[in-house]
């Protein structure tokens, strides 16, 4: 019965794997190991920051007359679109170039999605309440004191 001794698990073979195909595509190397940035994609992300910020600051100042505020909506959406596009194409551009992201360009990505997620809600807003928003602005308009804009 010696010879019909079990091997310890330990000196089991492990099951032999067969070497994996590399994936299709550019070889991946570490973000390390990449070259900058273009000045041109730098200065694109750069512009989406900025145009990123116009829209934000676009959406503070909604105040005064309702269709004022509703043009300012439409021209935050459009500049918010806009920084979007550049921080999205300077992104992909420069992954297509094998080279690091540009500086900035995520958080121009994270404040366009913010300014033109927030301009869209409020001009979805006043789309479906424009009739209330409208009487609510004429009534206000038409208070002579403070205290009968209060009441209103």
């Amino acid at each position: 019965m010696e010879g019909a001794m079990a091997t310890p698990p330990d000196q089991r073979r492990a099951p032999s794997r067969r070497p994996q195909a590399p994936l299709p595509g550019p070889p991946r190397t570490p973000s390390s190991a990449r070259g900058t940035a273009g000045p041109v994609l730098q200065q694109r992300a750069i512009a989406a920051l900025l145009l990123a910020l116009i829209s934000l600051v676009g959406l503070v100042m909604l105040s005064g007359s309702i269709r004022r505020g509703a043009v300012v909506l439409a021209v935050t959406l459009v500049i918010g679109g806009t920084s979007l596009w550049l921080a999205l194409t300077a992104m992909s551009r420069s992954k297509r170039a094998g080279t690091s992201r540009p500086r900035l360009s995520v958080l121009a990505t994270v404040l366009g999605v913010a300014g033109t997620g927030l301009s869209a809600l409020a001009l979805l807003g006043f789309a479906l309440f424009w009739p209330q928003i409208s009487r609510y602005s004429n009534c206000i308009a038409g208070a002579n004191t403070v205290i009968a804009d209060a009441q209103r």
